[in-house]
């Protein structure tokens, strides 16, 4: 389940691409699928753990480009173990959310992006959010969970102020936000509650099937009640540099 849209986000081949906060590796892999130079970037040794033998097993399939590579790197969003401008494009997905210092975590981001290179945020959508922090103490209370909830203003406000330039937002996984506020009102953690199973036995339905009635249903809730928001940013080109945002980024809405 993809949350930012590679349509409006292209990755070239052989681009240096970092997903940073990779979690699970659900960009990582997607970006690895299209021929870029991924870094997997988590704190988590688990997770971490679990994308590099995920790695390994794309390429033993021939799900990606021959000349394509994948590495895992384990290290801490507030201090990149990175060269200045090196990579082409990044992804931080579900992760700035979770960091109390988050303009460091964002300064470090501006400083490993290539001047004229593009960054892709998701963060939790603020009314979604905002229901269940009200139904759940422990939805953002556990250990590592959520400790704010931006609005999409805020969260502009903050990487331009550093100097990014944003390209354009959109909204996803209208679908799943009803599933999160069950799971707050039941208990995040019960999950033998029989509607939560029933909910969520849809929503794989749905990302296995992908039927025509639910995405028709998802394109008209996520600006509503899209779980995430994504941003797209761009980092200025360097002075006497002809580099610029792709075209795409201009139509992203």
């Amino acid at each position: 389940m993809l949350t930012v849209d590679f349509q409006r986000f292209r990755v070239l081949p052989g681009e240096r691409v970092l997903d940073m906060g990779c979690g699970a590796g659900r960009h990582a892999f997607e970006l690895y699928r299209r021929g870029a130079d991924v870094v997997a970037f988590d704190l988590d040794e688990d997770e971490l753990a679990g994308v590099e033998k995920m790695f390994g097993a794309m390429r033993l399939e021939g799900e990606v480009p021959e000349e394509a590579s994948a590495a895992t790197v384990r290290g801490d969003a507030l201090d990149l173990p990175f060269p200045d401008g090196h990579f082409d494009k990044i992804v931080a997905s579900e992760v700035l959310e979770h960091i109390p210092d988050d303009m460091r975590a964002m300064r470090e981001l501006m400083r490993v992006l290539r001047p004229g290179g593009r960054l892709a945020v998701t963060v939790p959508s603020w009314l979604p959010e905002r229901v269940c922090w009200a139904l759940s103490e422990d939805y953002h209370t556990a250990p590592g969970g959520h400790v704010r909830i931006y609005t999409r203003a805020e969260l502009e406000a903050k990487l331009k102020s550093i100097g990014f330039e944003v390209n354009g937002h959109h909204h996803a996984h209208g679908l799943h936000a009803p599933y999160w506020w069950i799971k707050c009102a039941v208990g995040v953690n019960n999950d033998g509650n029989p509607l939560a199973k029933a909910y969520h036995r849809i929503l794989v339905w749905d990302i296995m099937k992908r039927p025509l009635a639910t995405r028709v249903a998802e394109d008209v809730l996520n600006p509503l009640i899209g779980k995430s928001v994504v941003v797209y940013f761009t980092k200025p080109a360097a002075a006497g540099s002809s580099a610029s945002a792709p075209k795409e980024t201009a139509d992203a809405v």
